[in-house]
């Protein structure tokens, strides 16, 4: 088996007519390898050093590097009890760097946590499906218009709270 480093080859986008702007790659061409193989007996890897090269510096501090800024299970739950209660995502990190002084989690990956849970709530619905259902589901007063059947030109919901309000003190609104 041969394994590449992470920085090996070159970068290939996947997306046709892609402009690149403001991104970054890890990719830089290293030659670095390693070539391994089990032992007989199934006691372990006997590894080779194919080439030792390597063609940048190296990075000072592990913070970004996707492998140990992985969150774990207890991480992520804590992640979606706090979106929950509509903490900010910094307060989120701050938390999880008190919890665990030597945690390189970044902001960007505490973003992508807090999607990917909104997104396991809504399920396959739309976002603007799962607001209906949310209407629905805390009996807002909602009306919408539509475009074409299928695309909401219009949205308006208010809580019933507002229009109990509104009916009692109209003159003042």
């Amino acid at each position: 088996m041969l394994i590449d480093y992470e920085r090996s080859d070159e970068y290939r986008c996947r997306k046709k007519e892609f402009v690149r702007r403001y991104t970054g790659t890890r990719k830089c061409g290293c030659p670095f390898k390693l070539r391994g193989k089990p032992v007989v007996g199934g006691q372990g890897w006997m590894m080779k050093l194919m080439c030792e090269i390597h063609n940048h510096k190296f990075a000072k501090s592990l913070v970004g590097h996707p492998y140990v800024g992985q969150l774990t299970k207890a991480e992520k739950t804590l992640i979606a009890d706090m979106t929950k209660s509509i903490v900010k995502p910094r307060n989120i990190l701050l938390t999880l760097k008190e919890h665990n002084a030597n945690n390189c989690t970044t902001i960007k990956q505490i973003y992508n946590a807090r999607s990917a849970y909104c997104s396991s709530i809504r399920g396959s619905d739309t976002e603007m499906q799962h607001l209906m259902k949310l209407l629905e589901w805390d009996q807002y007063i909602h009306w919408q218009r539509l475009k074409d059947e299928d695309v909401v030109r219009d949205i308006f919901w208010c809580h019933p709270d507002a229009v109990k309000l509104i009916n009692a003190c109209n003159l003042v609104f």
